[in-house]
């Protein structure tokens, strides 16, 4: 997180001299104790974070690819009248954990088209779908199955 602030001061400042970089690292040291004694932040949560980069960064390609696959679906049903649109919500249930993951997961049905998360529960997912063919499949996704692995990987 302080190595994030400090880049982020940097992109911010345009450019980087000494005076710059002096008055960054402070002021990035500063916003982290902030962080770390007012929001329960520790150098632990880092190190748990850096471990599972790798799957976030994946996970952030796969939902890029989904979200692209979901306009190919979404689109037709939109713009043809050949279609009549059913929507429905589908309530399903989902492990995990981390209440992070759960937004995670949430946020990432809402950005796929088609899709909205109306609500999350400690296990209960809600979510309205543009037509019932949006809706297969939806409790055992891609994104559930990384999440699951992810949520998996943050008990070792």
């Amino acid at each position: 997180m302080y190595v994030l602030l400090f880049v982020i001061w940097v992109v911010f400042n345009g450019r980087i001299t000494l005076e710059i970089a002096l008055f960054g690292l402070a002021i990035a040291a500063l916003v982290y104790l902030f962080i770390c004694k007012f929001l329960h932040y520790s150098i632990k949560k880092d190190i748990a974070y850096c471990k599972k980069a790798g799957y976030l960064i994946g996970y952030f390609f796969v939902l890029l690819w989904e979200i692209i696959k979901a306009n190919f679906t979404a689109i037709p049903l939109l713009l043809t009248h050949k279609y009549e649109l059913e929507p429905v919500i589908v309530d399903f249930d989902v492990e995990l954990k981390s209440e992070f993951l759960r937004v995670l997961l949430a946020n990432s049905i809402t950005l796929t088209p088609g899709t909205i998360t109306v609500d999350v529960t400690e296990k209960h997912f809600k979510v309205h779908c543009l037509d019932k063919s949006l809706a297969k499949g939806l409790a055992d996704s891609v994104f559930v199955k990384l999440l699951k692995k992810l949520d998996e990987e943050g008990k070792k």
